[in-house]
């Protein structure tokens, strides 16, 4: 039988690493290290792991408080020099560009809003040749950083799809918590960067607990 049910959403707003790019483990040892580098204390993997899904800036600066501001400059050169090193070794997580091919399929636009830099997540998408999979995208360093909601109003005014009509998808409290700010639901991911526990009062839709199980629940309730 034919499923005639409406489609709920139009627009789908991914979050890049955690979420798409199994990456958290990477980051979170490139910050540990530029922080070392600096001379500053080591964050623990934890807090390492809470500050993923902000702005490059941001997110050092929480993650290393003891590090003086005139520094800042060269813990992101070292976190930018260490996540080089080893950025052609990651890769999507599993079943992605098949779950992202049977979404185009069906009619959704696809975007990323991510709290990567513009040149970092042209990088990325070149690598994995994903580029012509979405529809728009948006980055920390051009618009503000998660959870401020512009990157996700841009995109929604962009692609014409109003706040109801769209969903975003992520693995912090960060990425719900830029949903709730723009008037979006949203879906958690708890392979991720943050225990799922931490989603309860955002209140997501769905958490999925791996790509495939996020992949039937767009296809059933998207």
């Amino acid at each position: 039988m034919t499923d005639i049910r409406p489609r709920r959403f139009d627009l789908i707003a991914f979050d890049w690493d955690g979420t798409l790019y199994d990456s958290t483990r990477l980051i979170v040892r490139c910050i540990q290290a530029a922080v070392v580098d600096v001379g500053g204390a080591k964050p623990s993997e934890n807090d390492a792991a809470w500050v993923i899904g902000l702005g490059l800036a941001e997110a050092l600066a929480r993650a290393a408080p003891d590090v003086p501001r005139e520094k800042y400059a060269e813990l992101g050169a070292r976190y930018r020099y260490h996540y080089l090193k080893h950025q052609d070794d990651l890769v999507l997580f599993d079943g992605v560009l098949p779950m992202l091919d049977a979404l185009h399929a069906r009619g959704y636009k696809l975007a990323v809003a991510t709290g990567k830099s513009r040149r970092g997540l042209d990088e990325a998408l070149a690598t994995v040749a994903l580029r012509e999979r979405f529809d728009a995208s948006r980055t920390a360093d051009e618009t503000f950083g998660k959870p401020h909601p512009r990157m996700l109003l841009e995109l929604m005014e962009e692609m014409e799809v109003p706040a109801e009509r769209t969903l975003m998808i992520g693995d912090t409290t960060h990425d719900l918590q830029l949903a709730i700010n723009a008037g979006c639901a949203s879906v958690g991911v708890s392979y991720g960067a943050h225990e799922h526990e931490t989603f309860d009062p955002l209140q997501p839709l769905y958490v999925a607990h791996s790509v495939s199980g996020l992949t039937q629940w767009l296809l059933d309730n998207a």
